[in-house]
């Protein structure tokens, strides 16, 4: 009788394939949505709807899932459950701008963000949730003097960390001296052009190929909304939508994922204008974050990043030129400022609610009180000075013997510092030791014996 042996591998990529495929869907016009952003229960991103509105795959443990869309309202479902994930359209809506003067030239805009990034090393995982009032100044074109900025001009910023690693430790704070987040370098996308393929017609959709795949997909709807999904990584034409990360990839940084997702209002006729956009999101995966994060002691550690973030258009009011340069000009009381969250953004999901509430609950000036500050950084006690000590001085600055002292000094105290770090870094890195029998005690003896290892040897 013959046996069939079945890895469990195959088994696993058999589930895997037997898997009820969810999709996400308009719940008006039953039509996929692309772009949607799948979220776990934890508030983390497990991925992109394909052009189809395919969801991937996602593991029974991760459920309840929040599937997020801009100009939809968010969605906690259970994927088990359903076949297709039905969204409904916000309904609220910007008012029209009008133009009462042709000296009014510049669309001030103000944005409201929340963003999600994670840093992750092999051993730590840092998670940031942060809300921002920004504006941008947008001109008519290249002709004008004045220059605007299509980068978010930060107004007012609240951050949320909470640091974690291997060890247990699970701690937050509201400041953080790693800037890993990718949010404030996604601008307003320049003007585009829509397909012509439904540039005539009320609704219709359209998909642009790339390289490698789809790059664009444009659906336009009988409301006046026009929503456009991009492939950044489709190919070289498809960065023209993110200007400002040109030198990121003339570097060649590592993006595994990059998706821009941008809506209009209100879009009359064949073109599209900057006041008709109503907010866009973006979701980044990539390797490293363009330069070493972690500095000298830490400089060839891996790092993966990711960042997902909502820009709701709020206001946007067209001005002079002369109110614009006062506005590029004006010293903002950020303390005065308070953050306005856009009605068309979800309510916060119960963890962040959680993390903002131990934030706030934390007493900052005991804090800062419990802290031994470095005493090298007071320097030492101040001699007594007099006439001869001063003039003594006057001779060692003209000679260069107190720079060359100075120098000598920082250097020392530069590579005390730089060994600390070093020391305390391998001891984090290293596991929790583990009580070892007699036997494996005599073991390890033995083997450092033969390669002549001296005690802390590995660790310098």
């Amino acid at each position: 009788m013959k046996t069939c042996l079945i890895s469990p591998l195959f088994l696993i990529l058999f589930q895997v394939a037997c898997a009820k495929g969810q999709t996400v869907a308009d719940r008006a016009t039953r039509r996929p949505l692309a772009g949607a952003s799948i979220f776990d229960s934890r508030g983390r991103l497990m991925g992109i709807a394909d052009e189809y509105g395919r969801v991937p795959y996602i593991g029974a443990d991760r459920i309840p899932v929040i599937v997020r869309c801009l100009g939809y309202k968010e969605k906690t479902v259970n994927l088990a459950d359903i076949d297709t994930i039905f969204m409904s359209v916000s309904t609220t809506a910007l008012p029209e701008v009008v133009v009462e003067s042709p000296r009014l030239k510049v669309l001030h805009v103000l944005g409201y963000v929340r963003e999600y990034s994670t840093l992750t090393t092999m051993t730590d995982t840092v998670f940031l949730f942060r809300e921002k009032m920004v504006d941008f100044m947008l001109t008519p074109g290249s002709s004008m003097k004045f220059k605007g900025w299509k980068k978010p001009r930060v107004l007012k910023s609240e951050s949320y960390y909470r640091f974690t690693d291997r060890f247990g430790l699970d701690s937050v704070s509201n400041k953080s001296s790693y800037h890993f987040s990718w949010s404030d370098w996604v601008s307003i996308v320049p003007t585009p052009r829509m397909p012509e393929a439904i540039r005539s017609v009320p609704s219709g959709t359209e998909t642009l190929y790339g390289k490698y795949s789809q790059s664009e997909i444009w659906r336009r709807d009988d409301d006046g909304s026009v929503n456009i999904d991009v492939n950044v990584l489709a190919d070289a034409s498809a960065r023209k939508w993110v200007p400002e990360f040109k030198g990121f990839f003339r570097d060649d940084l590592d993006f595994q994922k990059f998706n821009l997702k941008v809506n209009y209002r209100n879009v009359i006729g064949e073109e599209i204008t900057d006041r008709d956009l109503s907010g866009y999101s973006f979701a980044i995966e990539s390797e490293g974050r363009g330069r070493d994060m972690f500095m000298f002691n830490r400089k060839n550690e891996r790092v993966s990043v990711t960042t997902y973030a909502e820009v709701y258009v709020v206001d946007r009011e067209y001005i002079t030129v002369k109110e614009a340069r006062k506005w590029k000009n004006m010293d903002f009381d950020t303390e005065a400022l308070v953050i306005i969250p856009s009605p068309d953004a979800p309510p916060l999901q119960p963890h962040i609610v959680e993390l903002i509430a131990r934030i706030e609950g934390i007493d900052h000036t005991e804090v800062r009180l419990d802290f031994t500050p470095d005493e090298r950084l007071a320097g030492g006690p101040s001699p007594v000075e007099n006439i001869g000590t001063r003039v003594l001085n006057v001779l060692k600055l003209a000679v260069g013997i107190s720079q060359y002292r100075g120098r000598k000094n920082f250097e020392k105290n530069w590579r005390k510092f730089t060994e600390q770090c070093r020391n305390r870094n391998v001891v984090i890195s290293l596991p929790p030791k583990q009580p070892l029998d007699s036997c494996e005690q005599s073991t390890q003896r033995s083997d450092a014996e033969k390669r002549d290892i001296e005690p802390g040897g590995e660790g310098n």
